[in-house]
């Protein structure tokens, strides 16, 4: 049996969970106040402390890290580089503790090579944030000088899709999927024997979300960029905090806005409307398949809502049948990820950031 530690490191809490081969024996959210990070210049600063909050955690619970057989993390900024379980090395932990593009799930890595060192075994992450396979004609955006990001829940978008070709009897390399995932931020894939060829960029492009425009008339946003009403930063919370449900109600939780809907015809409304651009991605998705899709998978915590999916489903069926798997399983998925490689059924891939002849970083 082998027992692995997941760690999910977030802006103000840290995510851990320890798994005995498929089965999960303990879970945690570590939560941290203002104040404790406040001490902190850089996120990269708070590896020491998040680290003994981690160890804390898991002696209160009797957990003993020399039991581990290895450390699952949440993927941190690299260069793009595609799906698959990586092995966390000193180079990864160097790059994410140095790079400008600081976000919390740096620390994962970090911390879980620590870990693992004490341990003498090996710290892996999985399916990164920064995961890219999409084909040559999805990178196209429409002008030269922008290539289309494509970043989305690639964690929990192919945990899922892993999830459903298990229960099918099938192999995940088998199977052209549509996997939606339904969030705060909303991401739409097409899934073709293992590789996502095409998404929406889940911070910028798309239906809109709880509180994200999705896509919106480019000409309607230069002009708002220079009528002197918003500043630049008042921009970005335009479209990322200020926008979707968020901007035509005033709300931005989906289960309080389907209580509301209940009621009022105009909640009722915008939420049809975020599943009709949530539609709109699913068809776009199958003409990427030319129309070979074995399923339509709905996931992420909006999934939980009935009244969504059915608005959903109402209008895709006709192109695949649709499977409803709510919520996210992302610690179940980091660990899934180095049970694949403690069993040999997969090879961690090294991802090499530095180029050989020079210590500079690479720009991601």
């Amino acid at each position: 049996m082998f027992k692995i530690l997941a760690i999910n490191p977030g802006s103000t809490s840290t995510k851990i969970g320890v798994f005995e081969d498929h089965t999960q024996l303990f879970e945690k959210v570590l939560r941290h106040s203002t104040e404790e990070l406040a001490k902190y210049e850089r996120v990269a600063d708070q590896f020491e402390f998040r680290k003994a909050e981690i160890l804390k955690a898991l002696d209160e619970n009797n957990i003993i890290i020399h039991s581990l057989s290895a450390v699952a993390c949440r993927g941190g900024v690299t260069k793009p580089i595609t799906g698959g379980t990586y092995l966390v090395t000193d180079e990864v932990c160097e790059f994410q503790r140095t790079t400008p593009y600081e976000h919390p799930a740096n620390l994962a890595a970090i911390i879980g090579k620590r870990i693992a060192d004490e341990v003498g075994i090996n710290a892996y992450f999985v399916d990164s944030p920064m995961t890219y396979e999409l084909n040559e004609l999805a990178s196209f955006s429409g002008h030269k000088e922008i290539k289309r990001p494509g970043r989305f829940h690639a964690l929990n978008q192919k945990a899922i899709a892993r999830q459903f070709a298990k229960d099918q009897g099938k192999k995940y390399d088998e199977l052209n999927v549509i996997v939606c995932h339904l969030g705060g931020g909303i991401s739409v894939g097409a899934h073709e024997k293992g590789l996502v060829v095409d998404v929406n960029d889940a911070g910028e492009e798309g239906a809109f979300t709880p509180e994200r425009t999705g896509s919106l008339p480019v000409r309607h946003v230069i002009d708002l960029c220079f009528s002197g009403k918003y500043t630049h930063s008042e921009m970005k919370k335009f479209i990322q905090g200020n926008g979707g449900l968020n901007s035509y109600l005033g709300m931005n939780d989906c289960r309080e806005i389907e209580n509301r809907a209940s009621y009022d015809p105009e909640a009722r409304k915008v939420l049809e409307a975020m599943s009709y651009q949530v539609a709109k991605e699913i068809g776009a998705n199958a003409t990427v398949l030319n129309g070979q899709v074995d399923a339509i998978i709905l996931t992420g915590g909006i999934a939980y809502s009935e009244m969504i999916t059915n608005f959903i489903k109402e209008r895709v069926s006709f192109i695949a049948d649709v499977y409803i798997y709510p919520g996210e399983k992302e610690l179940e998925a980091l660990a899934e990820g180095a049970i694949r490689v403690l069993t040999n059924e997969e090879t961690p891939k090294i991802v090499e950031l530095y180029p050989k002849e020079e210590k500079t970083l690479v720009t991601v």
